[in-house]
């Protein structure tokens, strides 16, 4: 069931409705959300629905099992280690096995050995990485007695497979979401009126921006030998633009569907264009992945507070597993390491901007530098997400060879006008130009379209009947989230 579809129109209202009825017992209202979750997730393919009951079933008690023996550091340890040793192994036989095994056949032929391939060419169950590492970082939480562990069986599941976030997460943490399941959830308008404007900013960035750009994407990159270097470019920055609506989208989507329940969930995209390093473009980009990486990885690998070399070894481990984590593909892994390359002066010159402080906080436009920077910033992520969209590495030397030894010829820029010109056309730039003045002139806060509240009623109903109006139009054909494939 997807978040753009006329099943979810459906589904969603009939839970909310539901739900607030039991709004003064929430142990119900959990019970509720937990079989609504399963049979959310179930609609892609129930049988996963196993796999996900077996993995909270292993987490639960592994918590259990390691807070009881919190007096034996040993024993405490052999739990946790084989609780995550399954849990990476489920993870690896579904989304590595076959990557693992290709390289493997791949580097025997290399050296004249060539032997039939055995793949076991399993489906990948839909948010495997996004709840496998919810209950990873239960468990070391508990170990690292940060949380006490959940003894309501309900309740934690609810945590692990709460439909909003199941698929794509953000990846949530028991401190902050356990919590909120345990407590008494009433409905309060300012949080539905929130949610439902975040929800359809989310819809405007899926269906109006995202799924408009995906087929040019498409051309250009499945057909990159046909164009010129500047086309290319125009590719490289629409890819960069439909990621970016595609999976922020969703985010949008689920936190606006959780604020509505009374929930509260993590904070997975802070305008990550309006960067102006790619240090800060990391601490704005899928937040709760990042963070998940620099508390669990990065932190007891010794973080910054190490030696020089072992420093930039750390940043390199940490964006080789974050691509790694994308998918099983070569072409991650690069990713991984050209951002790791290109990050690296920002973090060792301990940049001021490497916070997440708002830029032209105090100014409607940015200053010159700020510009150059935002500019610079951007250009550089556009460039890197090339390999990231590339099918194999092979492509995206071919792709980058052509862009930047074709980039200005004349020939080359009048192709690119043409495109623009035939294939973009001018209502596209301009619906991607308006989302980008909505999400600046919103940067302040969490959701852009919050900032709607400081206008009177009649602004609000032409915008809101604006944005409807333009959903509607363009929808029509559902098409998955890009996150859905890690």
């Amino acid at each position: 069931m997807l978040f753009n579809s006329f099943s979810f129109a459906l589904f969603f209202p009939i839970i909310f409705i539901f739900y607030w009825v039991l709004k003064y017992n929430f142990k119900y209202q959990n019970i509720l959300l937990l079989v609504a979750s399963y049979y959310f997730y179930s609609c892609w393919d129930w049988r996963f629905l196993f796999l996900l009951l077996f993995s909270t079933v292993l987490d639960f008690y592994s918590g259990i099992k390691i807070y009881a023996f919190k007096d034996n550091p040993r024993i405490q340890k052999m739990i946790l280690i084989l609780c995550i040793t399954i849990n990476l192994g489920i993870l690896v036989v579904f989304k590595y096995h076959d990557f693992f095994m290709n390289s493997f056949y791949d580097t025997l032929e290399l050296t004249g050995i060539t032997l039939n391939r055995e793949l076991l060419n399993l489906i990948l169950p839909v948010g495997i990485s996004f709840y496998t590492f919810h209950g990873l970082s239960y468990v070391i939480d508990i170990k690292k007695e940060r949380i006490k562990p959940e003894y309501n069986f309900v309740n934690y599941s609810l945590f692990v497979s709460f439909f909003p976030l199941l698929v794509a997460g953000p990846i949530e943490r028991a401190t902050h979401l356990l919590p909120q399941i345990r407590i008494e959830r009433k409905p309060e308008y300012s949080k539905l009126v929130d949610g439902l404007r975040q929800v359809l900013w989310g819809l405007f960035k899926k269906i109006v921006i995202a799924d408009q750009v995906a087929s040019l994407v498409n051309q250009i990159f499945e057909n990159y030998q046909n164009y010129s270097g500047a086309v290319l470019l125009i590719g490289a920055v629409l890819f960069s633009i439909q990621i970016y609506c595609d999976f922020s989208g969703y985010t949008d989507i689920a936190l606006g569907s959780a604020r509505m329940l009374g929930f509260e969930l993590l904070q997975n995209f802070n305008y990550p264009y309006f960067s102006r390093n790619l240090a800060e473009f990391w601490r704005r980009w899928h937040i709760s992945l990042s963070s998940w990486f620099r508390d669990y990885l990065y932190i007891p690998l010794g973080g910054s507070k190490v030696p020089f070399t072992r420093k930039i070894l750390n940043v390199f481990i940490i964006f080789v597993v974050s691509g790694f984590w994308h998918g099983a593909n070569w072409t991650f892994i690069m990713w991984g390491l050209l951002n790791a390359i290109f990050v690296l002066p920002s973090l060792l010159t301990k940049s001021k901007n490497n916070s997440t402080e708002i830029v032209a906080l105090h100014t409607k436009l940015p200053s010159f530098y700020e510009s150059i920077q935002l500019f610079t910033t951007f250009s550089l992520v556009c460039l890197i997400f090339i390999v990231f969209r590339a099918p194999s590495i092979t492509m995206s030397y071919n792709y980058y060879f052509t862009l930047f030894t074709d980039l200005f010829n004349k020939s080359s820029i009048i192709g690119a006008y043409n495109y623009l010109y035939w294939e973009v056309g001018m209502i596209l730039p301009c619906l991607i130009l308006f989302l980008f003045l909505i999400e600046w002139v919103g940067r302040k806060r969490k959701s852009p379209l919050s900032i709607l509240s400081k206008f009177n009623y009649k602004i609000n109903f032409f915008i809101y009947t604006f944005l409807i109006m333009l959903i509607l139009f363009f929808s029509g054909k559902e098409s998955d989230f890009i996150y859905f494939q890690f």
